[in-house]
């Protein structure tokens, strides 16, 4: 008898299993280095900003308000140019700058808009009660919590005038509809005076 047995269709290697086979490692190899250079790519974008930071932005003085308009104890909000909205105090009357305070009226934590309250001398955001004393450092709440504080916009008073110095870049945030500048603050229904209207 002949040990030779005819052979099945199955011992014999299978040319189109071969081509799924290299097509898949092919894809495999392709998806492995599209992750690499997206990783060094976002490796290198870090590196960049680190060794060549952003030049510091452009800064103007512009008028608010007139100093004779603001009592002891009275705030308005101003927005800038470039759609900030910012909180201004007088919390004085000694007759200079330092009368005044000047800061960005969002709150750190979730972005709610803080506003002074004269009666308490701190600055207050409604949204998660948050409160943050007359130099803007955070002292209750999610943000006292957190050590957050509000960022300080520099002031100065000239012939009866109160100028505020802000970043003037970035000026078409503040073509945008109003309604999209608000942020997300139910609380700010109006009835706020805002100066920062320039023409």
């Amino acid at each position: 008898m002949n040990a030779h047995t005819p052979s099945t269709p199955h011992d014999q290697p299978d040319a189109s299993s071969d081509d799924r086979r290299g097509f898949l490692s092919k894809v495999t190899s392709l998806g492995m280095l599209a992750g690499l250079g997206a990783s060094y790519g976002t490796a290198a974008a870090y590196a960049g900003r680190y060794l060549y930071p952003a030049r510091p932005r452009a800064k103007a003085w512009m008028y608010v308000a007139r100093v004779a308009d603001l009592g002891v104890g009275a705030s308005l909000r101003y927005t800038t140019p470039g759609g900030e909205k910012v909180a201004i105090a007088r919390q004085a009357q000694t007759g200079g700058p330092d009368d005044f305070v000047a800061l960005s009226s969002t709150c750190p934590h979730l972005g709610c808009q803080v506003h002074w309250e004269s009666q308490n001398q701190r600055f207050f955001c409604p949204c998660h009660n948050g409160a943050f004393d007359k130099s803007g450092k955070g002292i209750s709440g999610p943000p006292g919590e957190a050590g957050q504080s509000l960022p300080r916009y520099p002031l100065k008073s000239e012939d009866g005038l109160l100028y505020i110095e802000v970043p003037v870049e970035n000026l078409d945030v503040a073509q945008a509809p109003a309604a999209a500048r608000e942020g997300h603050d139910p609380c700010l229904g109006g009835g706020a005076r805002d100066e920062g209207a320039l023409a």
